[in-house]
């Protein structure tokens, strides 16, 4: 859960992938999430069904609480995700206004995740070292200790990378995948055709056409830049 959302998030950010279509990159962000959603259920139902199996009580530890508030409310930024942001169904305003809050909640999905894994391997860790215990530190603990410091040290670096700028899919790759169509680049031909207009004319085509070209990009990176 933790690898496959971390990597839905950054995809976006990779400069690698800035090349890409940005529909390409939608539907592996919205894939990576898919997996992530599936195999954390699958996660859910063995441990209830372990509990249920060995007869120790469901639902009763911080962990679980968290853990399933968790799992509940990715399920909602997923859907939420398709419905708006991957069918092309939804208008590009209730995009520009769903798009920060998107944003939050799946950051703040992710860092709800990273606290879960630690309060479970804690309680595990508790459970499960009798002789030595986990308070005299055995080889165990301390291995299981710095796991959870290398989770922590791993979900800052990933928003990190999700909340600078600079690691932002460019605005200039953006307009290369969507351009308005009654928008054209400096130096095509509709704009050549303007040569011999006035001075004046010439300025207002290329003041329109940066409007346009900037609107564009405004939109392009409401609707589809995405963090699920």
């Amino acid at each position: 859960f933790v690898s496959l959302l971390s990597s839905a998030i950054i995809v976006y950010r990779l400069p690698w992938t800035w090349k890409c279509s940005k529909l390409l990159m939608k539907f592996i962000h919205a894939g990576l999430n898919t997996i992530a959603m599936i195999l954390a259920i699958v996660s859910m139902v063995a441990v209830f069904e372990f509990h249920n199996a060995k007869n120790i009580p469901n639902m009763y530890s911080l962990h679980s609480w968290i853990g399933l508030t968790a799992v509940i409310f990715y399920s909602l930024q997923l859907l939420l995700g398709f419905a708006v942001f991957l069918l092309p169904f939804a208008p590009v305003h209730l995009r520009v206004v769903l798009m920060p809050i998107h944003v939050y909640s799946g950051l703040t999905i992710f860092a709800t995740v990273i606290a879960t894994a630690l309060m479970g391997i804690t309680e595990k860790l508790i459970f499960s070292l009798k002789n030595p215990a986990y308070s005299a530190s055995p080889p165990e603990a301390t291995l299981v200790n710095c796991l959870g410091l290398l989770l922590v040290i791993f979900g800052s670096l990933i928003l990190w990378m999700a909340s600078r700028p600079h690691w932002k899919r460019p605005p200039a790759e953006n307009a290369k995948i969507l351009r308005p169509i009654a928008a054209t680049p400096e130096g095509t031909e509709e704009e050549s055709t303007m040569t011999n207009s006035s001075n004046a004319d010439k300025s207002d085509l290329r003041i329109n056409t940066e409007a346009a070209r900037k609107q564009n990009i405004k939109f392009d990176e409401a609707g589809q830049r995405s963090t699920m």
